[in-house]
C-alpha cells in the first residue's frame, strides 16, 4: 500500500514541479508586454530623459547572468519637443522670453550633453563601491552654442569642455593653476566584490625511466584538477581567502600504493591590516570621494543651466535689439525716399535746386545701406536663436522660419535698492563655483588621510585554518602478487608477499576510501593546518611615500588659497555687475532724453520747412539724427536687461527669479514654465504682434460656469 502512495505523491510533485516551470516562462515571455503597450502609437509627447540610477549594479536574481550583460544606453533622441509646434505659425514662430527659456532647457544641446555628466557620475560610485578607483567627473560648463554675450569676470570659473577627464587615482591634472594629482592616492585596497576563481584541467602525461625508482620503464600518469579559490575584501581592511583543491590521479607506477589517488585540501585565511591600511578612512575614500563627486555634478549641471539661461536671455535681447534696428532703419528709408519724391516734384516746378535731390538720393542710399546690415544682422540673430532653442534645424519649415520676438523691456518706475554687502552674501552661500571649490576641498582632505595612512609600514596579522583528505583505491600495479619475484624479494609491495625479506613487515593493502570519505577528512581533524602570525615590511628611508604626503598637504593648502580666490572674484563680479545695472539705467534714462529732443527738433525742422525757412537737408539731417538717437536707445535698453540678467547670474538668484526647477531641465521635460520678471508682452510691434502663444491646458477640474 506504501508504494502506490508513494508514486502518487510522486507524480503530485512532479506536476507542481512542471506547472510552476511553466508559470515562470509564461512569467518571463508575459513581463516585457507592458513596455511593447506603451510603444504603441500615440499623440507627440515631450520627449524626457530618463536618469538612471547607474550606482547600483546589477544583481544575480532573479538573472543570474545579468551581472555579465552589457547595458544598453538609448541613442539619443535629436528631435525637437513638442513645445515649438504651437509657437509655429504662418512661416512664423512668435516666440516670447519665456517660451525661449522653455525651449532651451529641453532642447539646448549644450544642456543635453551636460546631462550625461550626472549619469557619468554615478558610475564612479559603482565603480567605488567594488573597491576601484575612481576615473573622475566633469565639473566644467558646455559652451558650444554660438551666440550671447558671456561674462568675462570669473568665467574660467568650472570652465570646460564637457567631456570627462581620466587619471591615476581619479586625479585630474587640475586647472587654473590647481594641481590635483595625490587625489584618491593611497593603500592599495582589495576588492570588495568577491572574486571566485576556479580551475578546471585534466592531463595526460607519459615519461620515459630514468632510474629505479619510477616505478616502471615508461610512467603513464592522468591526473584531473579541480580548484577553486574565493577572495575578498572589506572596509575595515581585513581580506578573507578560502581555497579548495581536488586532484585525481591514476598512475601504472608500482611504487604507487593508490591508483586512482584522491587528495583533496581547503584553507580558510583572515588577514587585517594592523598599521598601513588600516580602518574605514583609507579603505572608503574612493567611496566618499564618489558621492561628493556625484554632489558636484548636480552642482556642476546647476551652473550649466544658469550659464545657458543667461545666455538664451541676452540672446532674446540681441533678437529684440536686431527688430527694433530693422524698424529705426526701415523708418529712415521711408522717410528719405518721401523726402526725396518730394524735391523731385519741385525741382520740376522749379522751386527748388537740383542738387537737393542729389543730396537727398544719396541719404537714401546710405539709409537704405544702413537698412541692409541691420537685417541681415537680424537674420543672423534669427539663426542663432533657433540653433539655440532647437535640436536639430532639418525640418525646413523650422530652418526658413523667422522668429518674432513677442516680449519687450520694460523699464521699471525704480531701481531697487538693495546694500550691495547684501547680495554679496547672497552670492557667497548661493555661487555654484564656490560649493564646487568646497566640495573639491573636502575630497582633498578625504584623500589626504588615506596618504598619511601610507606613511606607515604594513603590519598586517592573519589567520588561517585548513585540512587535508586523502582516499582513492588500491593500485593494482603494487599488489605483490601482480609483481616479479626480484620486486617481490626487495619488498616495495603491497599485499601478502611470499618472497619477502626475512623479519620485514609485509605492507597492507590500503582501504578504498571514497570522494565522500575524503571530503569527510577536512573536517574531521585528521589532517588539520590551522596557525596565525604577522607579516612586517618596512620601507626604509620611504622617501616615495614622504614625497606623496607632503605634496598632498601642498595641494591642500593650494585648494584653500583657490577657495578664497573664487570668492573674491565673486564679490567683485556682483560689484561688477550692480555696477553694469546702474551704468546701463543711466545709458537709458540719456538715450530716452535725447531720443525727445531729436523728435522736437525734427518737428520743428519740418514745420520751418512748410514755411520756406528751413531745408530739406537739413530735415533730413535731423531726421539721421532722431534714428541715431533711437538706434542708441534700443541699444541701451538691450545692454539694461543683459546687465539685469548678470546681476542675477552673479548673486546666483537667476534661476529663482525665473522659477526654474532644475528637475525640469535633468528630465529635458518643463513642466513648470519660467516667468522671466520685468518683461512685457509687445503691443505695438510693427512687423506684427503674435497671439499669446498655445499653452497646455492646467490640470484642474473644470468650473461651472457664473
Amino acid at each position: 500500500m506504501s508504494l502506490p502512495r508513494l508514486s502518487v505523491a510522486v507524480r503530485q510533485v512532479a506536476a507542481i514541479a512542471v506547472a510552476g516551470v511553466l508559470s515562470l516562462g509564461s512569467w518571463a515571455q508575459d513581463a516585457p508586454r507592458p513596455a511593447s503597450a506603451q510603444t504603441a502609437p500615440q499623440a507627440p509627447q515631450p520627449q524626457q530623459f530618463i536618469l538612471k540610477d547607474y550606482s547600483k549594479a546589477h544583481s544575480h536574481f532573479p538573472n543570474p547572468i545579468a551581472p555579465y550583460t552589457a547595458q544598453h544606453v538609448a541613442a539619443p533622441d535629436l528631435t525637437n519637443t513638442p513645445r515649438i509646434d504651437p509657437l509655429l505659425r504662418d512661416g512664423k514662430i512668435y516666440l516670447s522670453m519665456d517660451d525661449a527659456v522653455a525651449l532651451a532647457l529641453e532642447n539646448n544641446l549644450d544642456i543635453a550633453i551636460a546631462r550625461y555628466n550626472l549619469n557619468i557620475a554615478d558610475t564612479d560610485i559603482l565603480r567605488a563601491k567594488a573597491g576601484a578607483n575612481t576615473l573622475g567627473i566633469n565639473a566644467g560648463v558646455v559652451q558650444n552654442t554660438p551666440g550671447g554675450a558671456q561674462s568675462t569676470i570669473g568665467s574660467q570659473v568650472g570652465s570646460g569642455t564637457g567631456g570627462t577627464s581620466i587619471a591615476s587615482g581619479g586625479a585630474g591634472a587640475g586647472f587654473g593653476g590647481i594641481v590635483g594629482s595625490t587625489l584618491g592616492d593611497g593603500p592599495v585596497i582589495t576588492s570588495f566584490d568577491p572574486i571566485l576563481t576556479g580551475t578546471l584541467q585534466t592531463d595526460h602525461s607519459k615519461t620515459q625511466s630514468t632510474n629505479v625508482f619510477t616505478g616502471a620503464p615508461v610512467l603513464a600518469q592522468n591526473t584531473g584538477t579541480e580548484n577553486f579559490t574565493y577572495n575578498q575584501g572589506f572596509q575595515w581592511g581585513t581580506n578573507l581567502s578560502v581555497g579548495f583543491n581536488n586532484t585525481r590521479a591514476t598512475s601504472n607506477s608500482t611504487l604507487t600504493n593508490l591508483s586512482p589517488q584522491l587528495n583533496s585540501g581547503f584553507q580558510f585565511k583572515l588577514t587585517q591590516h594592523l598599521l598601513q591600511g588600516f580602518g574605514l578612512a583609507p579603505n572608503t575614500r574612493f567611496i566618499r570621494i564618489a558621492k561628493n563627486d556625484r554632489e558636484i555634478s548636480d552642482v556642476a549641471f546647476r551652473l550649466q543651466i544658469i550659464s545657458t539661461v543667461d545666455q538664451i536671455e541676452n540672446m532674446y535681447w540681441d533678437l529684440v535689439y536686431a527688430y527694433e534696428n530693422v524698424r529705426v532703419a526701415q523708418e529712415s528709408v521711408t522717410f528719405a525716399q518721401k523726402t526725396l519724391s518730394d524735391n523731385q516734384k519741385q525741382v520740376q516746378i522749379g522751386t527748388l535746386a537740383p542738387i537737393e535731390v542729389v543730396r537727398a538720393q544719396s541719404t537714401v542710399a546710405s539709409n537704405q545701406q544702413v537698412l541692409a546690415v541691420a537685417q541681415t544682422n537680424l537674420e543672423l540673430q534669427q539663426l542663432l536663436m533657433k540653433n539655440a532653442i532647437s535640436r536639430t534645424l532639418v525640418d525646413p519649415k523650422l530652418a526658413d522660419a523667422e522668429v518674432i520676438p513677442t516680449s519687450t523691456m520694460q523699464l521699471p518706475a525704480q531701481e531697487a535698492i538693495v546694500p550691495v554687502q547684501d547680495l554679496i552674501n547672497e552670492a557667497i552661500n548661493h555661487r555654484t563655483e564656490l560649493s564646487e571649490a568646497r566640495i573639491n576641498l573636502r575630497n582633498q582632505e578625504i584623500s589626504n588621510r588615506a596618504i598619511r595612512s601610507s606613511l606607515l609600514p604594513t603590519l598586517d596579522a592573519f589567520a588561517y585554518y585548513g585540512g587535508a583528505g586523502l582516499g582513492g583505491s588500491q593500485n593494482p600495479a603494487n599488489l605483490c602478487a601482480n609483481q616479479s619475484i626480484e620486486n617481490q624479494q626487495i619488498g616495495f609491495c603491497s599485499g601478502p608477499n611470499p618472497n619477502a625479506p626475512p623479519g620485514s613487515t609485509p605492507t597492507p593493502i590500503a582501504p578504498t576510501t571514497s570522494y565522500g570519505g575524503t571530503l569527510n577528512q577536512l573536517f574531521n581533524s585528521s589532517s588539520p593546518d590551522k596557525g596565525l602570525g604577522l607579516t612586517l615590511t618596512i620601507p626604509l628611508r620611504n622617501r616615495v611615500a614622504q614625497a606623496t604626503q607632503i605634496r598632498s598637504e601642498l595641494e591642500y593648502r593650494q585648494a584653500q588659497m583657490r577657495l578664497q580666490q573664487i570668492e573674491n572674484q565673486v564679490r567683485i563680479d556682483v560689484r561688477n555687475s550692480q555696477f553694469g545695472v546702474q551704468q546701463n539705467r543711466a545709458s537709458v534714462e540719456s538715450a530716452q532724453a535725447a531720443v525727445a529732443l531729436a523728435r522736437q527738433s525734427l518737428d520743428a525742422e519740418q514745420k520751418k520747412l512748410a514755411l520756406g525757412a528751413s531745408t530739406s537737408t537739413l530735415v533730413l539731417q535731423n531726421q539721421s539724427a532722431m534714428a541715431t538717437a533711437e538706434s542708441t536707445l534700443v541699444s541701451a535698453m538691450a545692454a539694461y536687461e543683459k546687465a539685469r540678467v548678470e546681476l542675477d547670474r552673479a548673486v546666483g538668484r537667476l534661476l529663482d527669479t525665473t522659477g526654474i526647477q532644475v528637475a525640469d531641465a535633468e528630465r529635458g521635460q518643463v513642466t513648470n514654465m519660467p516667468h522671466v520678471p520685468d518683461v512685457t508682452l509687445r503691443q505695438d510691434a510693427p512687423y506684427g504682434t503674435a497671439p499669446p502663444a498655445a499653452q497646455p491646458p492646467p490640470a484642474t477640474s473644470p468650473q461651472p460656469p457664473q
